[in-house]
């Protein structure tokens, strides 16, 4: 009886398990809709999130029902498990809102003013690149250069951090191409991209 009740709580506790491992995937849909409102705030010039609805704090969202016993006991054992069920992707953390803070001040400076004539444009990797140098005072590229630099190092970090903040570090690829596609969605009329190929496109 002893040997019949151990098989079969190791047999319940490799379901569990393999429930896990089934469950942990990338929530694609929810990274986009968060990229999207990061984005958003940098290209639309928009105010931080937490000053947004007039100055007021934001809502509170709707408290969720209480779990019942089984799914308590069940992320006291397996907490990812339950988790999985509603995939949920963070996005703002200190870093994460530094980072804004950086872009959008070279948005609304001269990094957008880069984008209006085509001198810069979105890579297909998530990145910035100078598309078209001859547009650029020669006395101004290295100024350009370096802005560049500082845009696409700040865009490594922040796709790295949403990663790890969300206890994922693999994600950081899925991330990376999930604001890649945002970012040219978001990019302006007249803004120049790159399309998979490599080629240059504009909006």
């Amino acid at each position: 009886m002893r040997k019949l009740a151990y098989v079969l709580l190791t047999s319940l506790f490799v379901a569990l398990v393999g429930c896990v491992t089934i469950n942990v995937y990338f929530p694609e849909a929810a990274a986009q809709k968060a990229a999207d409102q990061f984005i958003g705030t940098v290209l639309d010039n928009a105010k931080p999130a937490s000053q947004n609805n007039d100055g007021k704090d934001p809502p509170k969202p709707a408290e969720k029902p209480g779990k019942q016993p089984s799914a308590m006991l069940l992320d006291l054992l397996i907490p990812a498990a339950y988790a999985a069920d509603t995939p949920d992707v963070r996005v703002q953390t200190a870093t994460t809102e530094a980072i804004r803070g950086r872009m959008q001040q070279r948005f609304q400076g001269s990094l957008g003013t880069l984008f209006d004539s085509g001198a810069v444009g979105f890579t297909k990797d998530g990145l910035v690149a100078v598309r078209d140098a001859s547009k650029v005072p020669l006395n101004q590229r290295a100024e350009v250069n370096a802005s560049v630099a500082d845009e696409n190092r700040d865009r490594s970090a922040l796709y790295r951090e949403v990663a790890n903040a969300n206890g994922h570090p693999e994600w950081e690829a899925q991330i990376r191409a999930t604001f890649a596609k945002g970012w040219i969605e978001r990019a302006r009329s007249g803004w120049y991209y790159q399309d998979p190929s490599g080629a240059w496109k504009q909006k």
